[in-house]
């Protein structure tokens, strides 16, 4: 980053990486609906693939769009620290995403949206709350990226010592 004392919440980070956010929930959306339908796969089983997925667009375009470290020169070293936070995110986005699907899920049945001209039919309820844990998920991901990612810390470098 640029300007070390810059908020934490600034107006322009903070859109950037909605946006950049926004493209990786659509990629995460999207896999995870492949991954159901062509690997026949639970819904609590597709969150995750889908989300590393998403998690490997989503480093490139943070790096370039959201933070202003496209010109950091330590791209092996935030996509190290990339990997713990958003790893840590994913988990978030498991738990927010499931449970309140089980809860829903043993209460109501799922609602359906079938798609006009298409055999495909959406499951809203799966969608709703995988949107529910990727709120969850961006505020994390926000925060850690900005304060930690894409800001030296030295952890990567005594965490390289360690292994050596």
């Amino acid at each position: 980053m640029s300007d070390k004392k810059a908020p934490l919440f600034n107006q322009k980070d903070l859109f950037a990486y909605f946006v950049v956010a926004g493209l990786g929930a659509c990629v995460q959306l999207l896999a995870g609906g492949l991954i159901k339908d062509w690997f026949r796969v639970s819904y609590e089983d597709s969150i995750l693939p889908a989300y590393f997925i998403a998690l490997v667009v989503g480093f490139f375009l943070t790096k370039l769009f959201a933070f202003n470290a496209r010109q950091s020169q330590q791209t092996r070293r935030e996509m190290f620290k990339y990997v713990l936070v958003a790893s840590f995110s994913g988990i978030i986005t498991w738990l927010f995403s499931t449970i309140p699907y089980e809860f829903i899920h043993s209460h109501h049945p799922d609602l359906f949206f079938a798609i006009p001209y298409s055999v495909k039919k959406l499951n809203i309820t799966q969608i709703a709350t995988t949107l529910h844990g990727m709120g969850y998920s961006f505020v994390s991901n926000y925060i850690l990226h900005k304060t930690f990612t894409f800001k030296s810390s030295g952890f990567y470098d005594r965490f390289k010592d360690l292994i050596k």
